[in-house]
């Protein structure tokens, strides 16, 4: 049995790192606050250009940009990995990269001859390097608040790289926001924009008047939509990131205090038994003289 002194050394060490795990639980209930209300502010304007780019594929419009285009068989893929720079945020990472590796071999699995990642955070982009995955950019520090000109340079790439043809298809994982006990791991098809995302909200959708013309204005918007889509993802992922840490804190302080009362008990047993000891030492000398 472990002595009194390594014992009380055990519980100043638990409760010190109690007291890291509870200052870390305050202070991503603080920021988790400022994330939701920064996902929260990002949907109208998402609903907005998502209705919009809506009507424009429904339009009867000349010009049709590859962004709407079919495809029949994939031949090369890419993938946004959407993950937190930082970590002790409980299985957060994990889910959202066991998603994403199960697609990587899906499409391995059905002959995609070419798969190129794009990391967003740091936790995903180590994962990518280890598991050897063509990494063609990246972005981590992002910092607690999004900022769309750091994600619009790495995410360029992937879009270039469809609209020059290079790219067949291209998909999005990461973490959606439900509540704050509750995290999901995502993934969805960015490129080509699916039906799902590109459906109008009324019956009948609406035709516009193109000033200068067609291209130059649907060309803008399908980029803008893409991006405000990938700055929703990582917006998501900060909240749900900020939540998941604060849930783990919690637990891990919570089970802190349990490992404290079982060592506190520990303690007075191995105390009183020191004690015991030493009374009958007495008395067994007092006897004997």
């Amino acid at each position: 049995m472990a002595s009194g002194k390594e014992i009380r050394t055990k519980i100043l060490s638990v409760q010190n790192t109690r007291k890291i795990t509870k200052a870390m639980e305050m202070v991503a209930a603080s920021k988790m606050r400022k994330a939701q209300e920064r996902m929260k502010a990002a949907r109208p304007y998402g609903d907005k250009v998502r209705q919009i780019a809506a009507n424009l594929s429904q339009a009867n419009s000349e010009y049709r940009h590859p962004f709407l285009a079919k495809i029949d068989k994939v031949g090369r893929a890419g993938l946004i990995v959407v993950t937190t720079d930082k970590g002790l945020c409980g299985g957060l990472n994990t889910n959202v990269l066991r998603l994403a590796l199960a697609r990587i071999k899906e499409w391995e699995t059905a002959g995609v001859r070419d798969i190129s990642v794009t990391c967003v955070g740091n936790k995903g982009l180590g994962f990518m390097q280890r598991l050897g995955a063509k990494v063609v950019s990246k972005v981590t520090a992002i910092g607690d608040t999004p900022h769309l000109e750091k994600l619009i340079g790495p995410i360029k790439v992937l879009l270039d790289a469809y609209t020059a043809g290079e790219l067949d298809v291209v998909h999005i994982a990461y973490t959606r926001f439900v509540n704050t006990m509750k995290q999901e791991p995502v993934l969805e098809q960015l490129l080509p924009l699916t039906g799902e995302r590109l459906r109008p909200d009324q019956e009948h959708s609406w035709d516009y008047l193109y000033e200068p013309d067609s291209q130059t204005v649907i060309d803008d918007l399908l980029v803008r939509y893409v991006e405000a889509l990938v700055y929703q993802s990582v917006a998501e992922n900060m909240a749900s990131e900020q939540s998941a840490r604060m849930v783990a804190m919690k637990a891990a302080s919570d089970n802190a205090g349990t490992v404290i009362r079982d060592l506190q008990m520990v303690y007075n047993k191995t105390r009183q038994a020191a004690i015991t000891k030493e009374i009958a030492e007495i008395v067994g000398g007092a006897a004997a003289v």
